[in-house]
């Protein structure tokens, strides 16, 4: 009867091990590309928002200035 023991060869367990030795160290680089991305996109949404809260501001003064120039050129009751 042929011995059925389950055996590895050495080549395919050194590569297994080069490969786990591969993933584990590349997840801390990976882990902070993805901070970095993360806090990217947030700086970039924080100053988007200031833009448009600046906007609305300018806006706001806007109407305001008409509203007043207007009631200062209307004719006196």
């Amino acid at each position: 009867m042929a011995n059925t023991r389950n055996t590895t060869a050495p080549q395919v367990s050194d590569a297994v091990t080069t490969t786990d030795t591969m993933v584990v160290g590349s997840s801390p680089a990976q882990s902070v590309g993805g901070l970095y991305q993360t806090l990217a996109n947030a700086t970039a949404m924080a100053a988007a928002n200031a833009v448009f809260a600046q906007q609305q501001t300018y806006i706001t003064y806007q109407a305001a200035t008409t509203q007043a120039v207007d009631q200062l050129l209307a004719p006196s009751q």
